[in-house]
């Protein structure tokens, strides 16, 4: 499955086959919480939800391909991410783009 963030694929005739999502909130485990609180007050990276965030990402990407799959596809454009909090330590990481099939 091709994945880009332009309107289309270099010469390839796209022909649209519907909008294509794929989400997920993720969040961290107390302790982890904890300890990336503590890491909150003497700066630097926050590598736990570093991870996490790149987790998420990966899993909507790959439920956004499996819709997309779904529809016979052949490629998603236009693909974009959004990201939320939804409370204190948890965040949703939100894919979305056009399911393209190839003429």
């Amino acid at each position: 499955m091709i994945i880009v963030t332009t309107e289309t694929v270099n010469g390839k005739n796209c022909q649209p086959l519907g909008v294509v999502s794929g989400s997920t909130i993720q969040t961290k485990h107390m302790f982890s919480d904890i300890g990336q609180g503590l890491k909150n007050l003497v700066g630097g990276e926050l590598k736990s939800y570093t991870d996490m965030m790149n987790k998420a990402r990966d899993l909507a990407t790959s439920r956004m391909i499996d819709q997309a799959a779904q529809m016979g596809a052949d490629a998603v454009v236009c693909v974009r991410y959004s990201t939320a909090s939804i409370t204190q330590g948890a965040a949703e990481v939100f894919a979305y783009g056009t399911a393209v099939k190839f003429a």
